[in-house]
């Protein structure tokens, strides 16, 4: 058995000083494997992220990677040792299930990518509600290329991209570099690798500067209104809104901007 995987947690967690509090990174932590999504990748990722959705102080996270790579999608070395069925329905429940859980936690989640990501890291990077890129980042549903067509990875896909560009990355699998994941939609920014941590940084502490209370709320009614028909849409964002402006954040921040002061949070 490789003796990494015995001595190094598979997650990393490393949690901002109190100088600037409220940011917690998980660093996948298998750079030899390049970051592969594992069950015990997985299972790591949902403890971590189970622990912050129920944590107040933590009020962003950010998903990087060790080595070379951001995340090379599924270990396949593992699903070939495990060719049952039963093994694959419970490795991409598994995998689903974590993935909701980003979708569903009230902390927005940063990819921080600086290498490569391909299949269902791919997934994880369209996962994520906003996504960093170094300028050397490349990505992929590199799947169809060994005979799987990346389903899972297309659901996040297709949530991000236009159809036809989704397609084209699930039908040829082929890489797409940093500038082009940019303009299809699927990350936020594309800057120097020497820039990442900033631009990171600068995004984390711009969500820092607002209420929680509304980030919170604000999140979860994206993510249902999408699968809403438009009036449906409607009416749910006008209800998530109107109890939004009940609460003390609003109320202060209303006020803090009329006063032209700094509000201060009661919500954080």
């Amino acid at each position: 058995m490789n003796t990494e995987t015995i001595q190094e947690p598979y997650v990393l967690r490393s949690d901002s000083g109190d100088n600037r509090p409220g940011i917690a990174t998980l660093t996948l932590n298998r750079p030899n494997q390049f970051n592969a999504l594992s069950t015990g990748m997985i299972a790591a990722l949902q403890t971590e992220l189970d622990a912050i959705a129920a944590d107040p102080a933590v009020r962003v996270v950010v998903i990087a990677g060790a080595g070379k790579a951001f995340c090379a999608g599924h270990d396949l070395k593992e699903m070939r040792a495990n060719p049952a069925k039963a093994f694959m329905q419970a490795l991409f429940k598994q995998c689903g299930k974590m993935m909701m859980t980003i979708t569903q936690m009230p902390q927005p989640v940063i990819a921080r990518v600086h290498g490569i990501a391909t299949a269902a890291g791919c997934q994880l990077v369209s996962t994520c509600d906003l996504a960093v890129a170094a300028d050397v980042a490349r990505f992929a549903t590199s799947g169809i290329n060994v005979g799987l067509f990346c389903s899972t990875p297309g659901v996040a896909l297709s949530r991000n991209l236009g159809r036809k560009q989704a397609l084209e990355m699930l039908l040829t699998g082929d890489f797409i570099d940093a500038p082009t994941a940019l303009q299809q939609g699927l990350v936020n920014r594309v800057v120097p690798g020497d820039a990442l941590d900033a631009e990171v940084d600068r995004f984390a502490q711009s969500i820092l500067a607002k209420s929680s209370l509304a980030i919170g709320m604000g999140k979860q009614m994206f993510y249902k209104q999408l699968e809403m028909g438009l009036d449906a849409a409607y009416q749910y964002a006008s209800e998530v809104m109107a109890c939004n402006m009940m609460s003390e954040d609003a109320a202060e921040g209303i006020d803090a901007f009329v006063g032209k002061r700094k509000a201060e949070w009661k919500g954080r």
